[in-house]
Order: structure tokens, then C-alpha cells, then sequence
């Protein structure tokens, strides 16, 4: 079964049960809203998605991470319910927003903030606003270094096609990019990468693909994490390059590979992400499930 939103859209039953059980905040900067959600209680873990995204791209991950962290997940600006920015806004005007955003939540707590692909390089700047309220930053398929990339297929133009041309374009683009099995790319899988890539306004590409990330790291704090898809189509191949430059940047930084796993690893081996997680950060066993 499935419920439709106000625009008619028709919600998967998976999505629509982790949202009910959330809580819904707003914070205001600037005048431009940034939207939030949280779920469980606990040591806070902030989750920042990547480009095209929403906070959809931690959709697997809510239920484990909630019975033992107050999960707290941000549609940034320009991406899902959140206002836009300037269409020339740069990194640190996305990170501006979310540390503001997120220090009002907070509230004077320490939190562990968890990135994925560009919201890896938004994290890496949002840290350096936040300072000592982030006890760990981990990055997940983070972009922002400038190193090498595989070759890739070309993505399939969507926009302007018609269903069901356009589910399939969908369904093609994550085989492309973002998840490495095909058969693990499932109805709600298309239904997320549908739903977040009509709500994109913010251009996170030009961001990723330059070294911003690299620069930032040697003025981070806090204890970092790296965690890559072994299969990862923005990195395969070239996963000991990324460990060379981290043991420069950021000598005591974890580095974990999850095995099997594309760049959407946390959803296509939520298991393995998860793993890799617990690997890495200390559990606040005071935590409570979701209700």
C-alpha cells in the first residue's frame, strides 16, 4: 500500500512509515528555511545526503541507528522540502546554513556528523564552523579531493521525459553512478532517486569535483572517519589513493571499505555501512528505539 503526498505523488510504504515516525523542525537563516528530521533519542548523529539527494538517502539506516542515537537528518538547502539558495551559492553558503541550522538543534550537545558524497564536502565545512560541538565527522563516498575517477557511462537525460521513459532513465543513472548490483536497485530505490532529482536546485557537481575538501581537512579537530563502496563508480580503482592523501591530510583518520558496495553503499549494504560505523564511533548505549 502506498499514501500520496499533496501533489498527487504516490509514496512507498517503506518511506512512508520511517516518516511517520519522525519529528518534523524548521530553522530559519536568512530568511530561507532549512528542513529536518529526527527519530530515536540519544548522543545526536546528524546525517547531511548527498547531491540529488534528500534526507531519503539515509532511508535504510534510520531504524538501526535510531535505537541507539537521536538520528537528526537535514534536506539541505536547495535539495527536498528546504528552500533554495542563490543558483551560484558555493560551498560555504550551504555549509553557512546547515551549521546555523544545526547549532539551534543542538542546543549546546556534542554530535557525531555523517556526510555522504557531497554532503561529505558540506560536512567537512560545517565542522569547521562547529568546532568542539562535533565530537567525529565521518565521510561517506565523500567527494571534494580531486583525485582519480573511474571512467563512467554517461547519465541518462530525464527532464522533459515522460513515464515510463523517465522511471527508466532513473533506474539507469543509479546503475551508473550510485549503486553497484543492479538487481539491488529496487522500485523504491527509482521512487527516491525520482523524487529527489525533481527536487534539486542546487548544482553540487562543480563542488565535488575540485579539491575544497582536501584543503579543509588539516584544519579539522575533530576525529574523522573515511568510509568508501569498494565499488564505488567515483572511486573504484583508485581507493589506495584516497588512503595515501587521508594518511597525509589526516593522519589519525579511520579509513574503512565496505566490500560489494557501490557509492549509495548505506542503502544498497545498510548492514555493511552500518559495520563500518560501528567500527569507527562509540555507541551511547542510553539510547532509546524510535517509537
Amino acid at each position: 500500500m502506498a499514501e500520496r503526498v499533496a501533489t498527487g505523488e504516490a509514496v512507498p510504504e517503506e518511506v512512508r512509515l520511517v516518516m511517520l515516525r519522525s519529528r518534523r523542525r524548521e530553522t530559519v537563516h536568512k530568511g530561507r528555511r532549512t528542513i529536518w528530521r529526527e527519530w530515536g533519542k540519544g548522543k545526536p548523529m546528524v546525517l547531511i545526503h548527498g547531491g540529488h539527494g534528500s534526507w531519503l538517502h539515509w532511508l535504510r539506516n534510520i531504524d538501526t541507528l535510531s535505537r541507539r542515537f537521536r538520528v537528526i537528518a537535514v534536506d539541505m538547502p536547495s535539495y527536498g522540502e528546504s528552500d533554495a539558495l542563490e543558483a551560484e551559492a558555493g560551498i560555504q553558503c550551504y555549509a553557512e546554513h546547515v551549521a546555523m541550522g544545526l547549532d539551534r538543534i543542538l542546543s549546546g550537545e556534542h554530535a557525531t556528523l555523517c556526510g555522504f558524497s557531497f554532503g561529505g564536502v558540506v560536512a567537512g565545512y560545517v565542522a569547521g564552523r562547529l568546532g568542539d560541538a562535533l565530537s567525529h565527522v565521518i565521510f561517506v563516498g565523500t567527494g571534494g579531493l580531486a583525485l582519480t575517477r573511474p571512467p563512467m557511462a554517461e547519465m541518462v537525460r530525464w527532464r522533459g521525459v515522460p513515464h515510463p521513459a523517465c522511471e527508466q532513465a532513473h533506474r539507469r543513472n543509479l546503475e551508473i553512478l550510485m549503486i553497484h548490483d543492479p538487481a539491488e536497485v529496487d522500485d523504491v530505490a527509482v521512487w527516491i532517486q525520482a523524487h529527489n532529482a525533481e527536487r534539486t536546485r542546487g548544482l553540487s557537481r562543480p563542488i565535488s569535483l575540485t579539491d575544497t575538501l582536501a584543503r579543509q581537512l588539516p584544519h579539522l579537530g575533530q576525529q574523522l572517519t573515511f568510509i568508501w563502496g569498494e565499488q564505488d563508480a567515483t572511486a573504484k580503482g583508485y581507493l589506495e589513493e584516497r588512503r595515501s592523501l587521508l594518511s597525509q591530510l589526516a593522519p589519525h583518520a579511520g579509513f574503512s571499505i565496505v566490500p560489494g558496495a557501490g557509492h549509495w553503499l548505506q542503502y544498497e549494504h545498510p548492514e555493511g555501512f552500518e559495520q563500518a560505523l560501528r567500527r569507527h564511533v562509540p555507541i551511547d548505549t542510553t539510547g532509546t528505539p524510535a517509537g
